[in-house]
């Protein structure tokens, strides 16, 4: 090697490192930043919001804090935890150049709680909807004029957390783009950037789900704001003119239909000087809705329990649905005990004694509703008699597809992140018991539930109704929170979890299982992965 070759890759080497060094540097400077905007949204929008509700009673303090719910948690994570590691990591930089550790061990586990935001921000849009808390509305419009606020909405503000993502997604990989292969951090960015690519396409398909609710909003004005549409369980299907085709002249009229998930907009033009708005003449309900065709070309019948109408569309749109389940028909199923099931195994919906009973579905087990389990059929392990059956099971069993009305309700459900079943979660879990909790200044007593925090989300506690439920009440992020003592309760065994603005309250059988529970939540709350704990005893009666 010459001395010019020697000087030559001296300097690239340099190149490098210096480019890798100003990555990093982004990276830090970016989240003090984020920071500042989370301090916004919880220091100030969330405290003022939830004195107002606390103070004038101006709206249920209820709404507050479901619209807030993760963003507390994220703030301490990043002010407590995220933020303080980069900083310490640049001042050793010389010394140990290195990011991907910090952000495959602290960052990318956290990133599940991003996936509530969205939620929240379409809480928002609702309330801000909603005619009942339109004081809400004013009060976030007030905060806003405010110089700290930069005149910015609190939508606006919500979605710095989902831009966030994107924002470490684009950092990481123009950083492991200037790694060299063999450097020490490469192989932990790489893991790194791959935890946070699956948490970036999460936050895309719920930036589409923002879309929606935006388009909810723009048939709600189109409609004059007179049908109470917006809702996140609502769902904007299709929308468009069509023909209405006269019973009595067979003449044709514009007409305007706006399809749901749960209804059918008949509308009729209103006559208005400035923009287009129409006025809705008949809903009808998908429940119970059928369709058929006609033999005039384009033309079908839509017939509901309100009213038919004869329409005539400019094309045709197939539907195709299937519903596919393996069910074994040769052994009997182990049923599940009802005690342990709050919810619906297939709609998902709250049982209660009046309206909604317990079933069992005899060809695989699971407790149902009556209207899930409105079927029956012959099962070979019961010599071929007729049993009730869950309708996935009618379908599969018979072949033949459920009613389109059951069918609708079915495949309208949407899935959520708690949809988690507790007894899997269970059997891969760092601590699960039955414990009683409230929520203090929740208005609710003591209330008895099952509690999770799985291996594979060692910083989520998860509440389920009983050990067998298809889908968590609610779960709860445990990094930020403090684990203590109270100072009184009416309770044995008590212990506490608080967290800014909530507090909640738990109480344990025993003693021995209270000391547990405390060491599992306190390592959590403090960012570490807790110690997987020996199985608790079933102290379910």
């Amino acid at each position: 090697w010459t001395g010019l070759s020697v000087t030559r890759v001296c300097l690239q080497q340099l190149s490098v490192s210096q480019r890798v060094f100003n990555i990093a540097n982004e990276l830090l400077h970016t989240e003090i930043a984020y920071v500042s905007k989370l301090h916004l949204l919880d220091q100030v929008f969330c405290a003022q919001l939830m004195e107002e509700s606390r103070s004038r009673a101006s709206f249920p303090p209820d709404v507050v804090q479901g619209i807030f719910s993760n963003i507390c948690s994220i703030y301490c994570f990043h002010q407590q935890f995220l933020l303080p590691a980069l900083q310490k990591r640049m001042e050793e930089w010389h010394v140990n150049p290195c990011l991907g550790d910090i952000l495959m061990v602290k960052l990318a586990v956290f990133l599940k709680m991003y996936s509530g935001v969205l939620w929240c921000i379409m809480c928002i849009i609702s309330v801000l909807c909603t005619g009942v808390l339109s004081v809400f509305g004013v009060f976030c419009c007030v905060l806003q004029t405010e110089e700290r606020c930069g005149s910015l909405s609190l939508q606006h503000h919500m979605l710095e957390p989902v831009q966030r993502i994107a924002r470490y997604e684009l950092l990481l990989k123009d950083y492991l783009h200037r790694l060299p292969p063999h450097a020490p951090d490469y192989r932990d960015t790489q893991k790194s950037l791959e935890l946070i690519a699956t948490a970036a396409e999460h936050s895309n398909a719920a930036i589409k789900k923002m879309e929606r609710m935006r388009k909810l909003l723009m048939v709600y004005e189109l409609l004059g704001g007179e049908e109470d549409i917006v809702s996140p369980s609502n769902e904007l299907v299709k929308e468009g003119h069509i023909l209405k085709l006269s019973n009595k002249n067979g003449t044709s009229q514009d007409r305007y239909l706006i399809l749901f998930n749960d209804r059918l907009l008949y509308c009729v033009p209103k006559l208005r000087l400035i923009g287009q708005k129409f006025g809705v003449r008949a809903r009808i309900y998908v429940e119970g809705m059928e369709t058929s065709s006609v033999a005039v070309p384009r033309t079908f019948l839509v017939s509901g329990k309100q009213r038919s109408l004869e329409l005539q569309a400019r094309y045709d749109r197939p539907m195709d649905r299937q519903v596919d389940r393996q069910v074994d028909r040769k052994a009997g199923p182990t049923p599940i005990r009802e005690k342990e099931v709050t919810l619906c195994m297939t709609c998902q919906e709250p049982f209660n004694s009046i309206t909604k009973r317990r079933h069992h579905c005899r060809a695989c087990g699971h407790v149902v509703c009556g209207k899930c389990s409105e079927f029956r059929a012959r099962l070979s392990y019961d010599n071929n008699r007729t049993n009730r059956v869950c309708v996935d099971c009618y379908a599969t069993l018979l072949g033949v597809p459920p009613p389109p009305a059951t069918l609708t309700n079915l495949t309208q459900r949407r899935r959520s992140i708690l949809e988690k079943q507790a007894s899997l979660a269970a059997e891969n879990s760092v601590m699960c018991s039955c414990l009683y909790y409230q929520e203090r200044g929740g208005g609710r007593g003591w209330q008895k539930a099952w509690f999770i925090i799985p291996e594979k989300e060692p910083l989520v506690l998860y509440i389920y109704g009983a050990p067998q439920d298809v889908k968590a009440q609610r779960s709860v992020p445990l990094i930020g929170w403090q684990v203590s003592l109270p100072e009184s309760c009416d309770r044995r065994h008590a212990f506490k979890m608080t967290q800014s603005h909530m507090t909640l309250l738990f109480s344990a059988e025993a003693e021995e299982l209270q000391t547990r529970w405390m060491d599992v939540l306190s390592r959590a709350a403090k960012g570490e992965e807790p110690v997987a704990h020996s199985p608790i005893a079933d102290t379910r009666s």
